[in-house]
């Protein structure tokens, strides 16, 4: 799992399982805490998400919202989709949608 932080959005790419939540975990909670905007989490390059990851992001989205902010995920791919529809976490978490084409 690489983790790129730009700002207030974190670029996350490979993969996001229960081997890379804490470090994930860890850079969300800092940018959470080191900024006044809302937050974004770009899932586009990741390849395979597990259930604890995803747990992960829908926690942190309340700790987000409790806190007055927005935490967004970006770039959420078929798999990533589904998995958040199985999981039924996609009502608790905020998804961003896709630009629609001119």
């Amino acid at each position: 799992m690489e983790i790129i932080t730009d700002g207030p959005t974190i670029h996350l790419s490979g993969d996001f399982d229960v081997r890379s939540t804490w470090e994930v975990r860890n850079a969300i909670y800092e940018l959470l805490e080191g900024h006044d905007s809302d937050v974004v989490v770009d899932l586009t390059d990741v390849s395979t998400i597990d259930v604890t990851a995803l747990r992960l992001l829908a926690v942190a989205t309340r700790q987000a919202t409790r806190e007055g902010h927005h935490l967004t995920l970006r770039g959420c791919g078929p798999a990533v989709r589904r998995m958040l529809h199985l999981s039924r976490l996609i009502r608790v978490v905020e998804v961003e949608r896709a630009a629609a084409s001119a």
